[in-house]
């Protein structure tokens, strides 16, 4: 940890470069992560059918979804009713045979609108928060980046929440833009504004303490490793191990916010699905009665699906992200050196 983390940052590209290299790492993202959540889905449902009504969590890698089951065992249009699978090798070589490799990425369009946004708000105004500190306050302070990762996370959440409520009333209700802006307007004037961003306290304490600790060990081991092999710069290796690193120990420290989320998430589900009124206990009530209900291991619930697809994907976010980034700054020197 001999080197600063403001000593392995590099700027030279404009806002928009920046979000052009979160866009196009968002996509790889999704096209890498999205087929693994698919076969996932496939075989909970071959061993628990999804019954009329109930919510099931989809993820491509940036965010979690909400789908609801419409018909019977039949849910959302780009589920269908599984083949018998005996494991997820087979499953991937059956779906590929018998429905064509494109049903590995079912569903991801639809999520990629939200998803997409999201990304490039998150990492784009990380980078710009986190240079606007070291510039303005302390271009040495370690603890910038945990700072800069919360507040971009926050911001990110913030604008997303309403479009993830609506787009669960869509999917829940099968609602025409008519209806959905009457329900909206109905909902306003009964709740308020602050209706649409219900569901937002769980996620932020999930996402924002998973943003800080991941920003600020990501900068950390990636400078580690800098100075380990004596480069100046991060390569694409080295931005993938430290970004699978530090998402590995986030995903670790913030998973028992992440089963309060999904409970919350399935709650919302069934409340626009079944109209059951959702529970309105605190989070900290909640994983108290977690806690009473399956111990404290309860809390740390699918430990190890988590990891094996945060990390991951957390991995090829950031190494792509850097990588358009340096793409960026290059062509950007190439043409003011064309230019004297």
């Amino acid at each position: 940890m001999a080197e600063n983390p403001s000593e392995c940052s590099f700027g030279g590209i404009t806002p928009m470069q920046q979000m052009l290299a979160s866009g196009t790492g968002a996509l790889f993202t999704s096209l890498f992560v999205t087929p693994l959540d698919v076969v996932k889905i496939r075989l909970q449902a071959q061993r628990t059918p999804f019954s009329k009504g109930k919510c099931f969590l989809y993820c491509n890698g940036l965010m979690d979804h909400l789908y609801v089951c419409q018909n019977g065992n039949s849910c959302t249009a780009w589920y269908k009713t599984p083949t018998r699978f005996t494991g997820t090798l087979d499953a991937f070589v059956k779906i590929i045979r018998y429905e064509g490799i494109r049903s590995l990425w079912s569903g991801l369009p639809p999520t990629l609108v939200m998803a997409v946004p999201a990304t490039v708000i998150y990492f784009t105004g990380y980078d710009q928060l986190r240079d606007f500190l070291r510039a303005r306050i302390d271009s040495q302070g370690r603890y910038i980046p945990l700072v800069a990762g919360a507040v971009a996370r926050l911001g990110a959440v913030t604008v997303i929440s309403p479009l993830e409520l609506i787009r669960t009333k869509m999917q829940s209700r099968q609602l025409s833009y008519r209806e959905l802006r009457v329900c909206i307007q109905s909902a306003v004037a009964q709740d308020g504004w602050l209706s649409l961003w219900r569901g937002w306290g769980p996620t932020v304490l999930r996402d924002v303490p998973f943003s800080a600790l991941y920003w600020y060990n990501y900068e950390l081991v990636k400078c580690w490793l800098c100075s380990r092999f004596h480069l100046s710069e991060a390569t694409f290796m080295i931005s993938f191990a430290a970004g699978g690193v530090s998402g590995m120990v986030a995903a670790v420290l913030t998973l028992p916010f992440d089963v309060v989320k999904t409970q919350r998430q399935i709650e919302l589900g069934n409340m626009e699905t079944l109209q059951v009124t959702a529970s309105r206990s605190s989070t900290w009530l909640l994983m108290r009665r977690i806690r009473a209900e399956s111990g404290t291991r309860g809390l740390f619930a699918g430990f190890l699906p988590r990891v094996i697809k945060v990390a991951p994907a957390c991995a090829i976010m950031i190494s792509t992200y850097e990588f358009g980034k340096t793409f960026f700054q290059k062509m950007n020197q190439e043409q003011q050196l064309s230019g004297l």
